[in-house]
């Protein structure tokens, strides 16, 4: 959230439960498979996990034919999961209404 709020986003978290959390997830399609921790709506697209705001910046800037950007898991590195010097390569993905996935960015 931080990344996001300095980057110029405006930013409104909603603590929720884990069935509430499990329930948005699959109302807005994000794959099982790209499932992380936070589930974001900017514009008409979700986004999921630790994305950077370039990133999400570029998607709504190109206006791909997707549903949202994810980035599974917590890669050490992502914004928000910095830890020194310490930096896992990632990717961000794709992914739309098929469940369909391709790489978006990488990291």
């Amino acid at each position: 959230m931080v990344h996001l709020r300095d980057q110029g986003f405006t930013v409104v978290t909603r603590d929720v439960d884990e069935a509430t959390l499990v329930e948005m997830k699959v109302g807005v399609r994000v794959p099982r498979a790209l499932e992380a921790c936070h589930t974001a709506l900017v514009g008409d697209y979700v986004i999921e996990g630790h994305v950077p705001a370039a990133d999400i910046d570029r998607l709504l800037a190109e206006h791909p034919a997707v549903i949202g950007l994810a980035v599974p898991g917590m890669p050490v590195g992502s914004p928000g999961m910095e830890s020194g010097d310490r930096h896992e390569a990632y990717a961000v993905l794709t992914f739309d209404r098929d469940g369909k996935t391709g790489v978006f960015a990488r990291h």
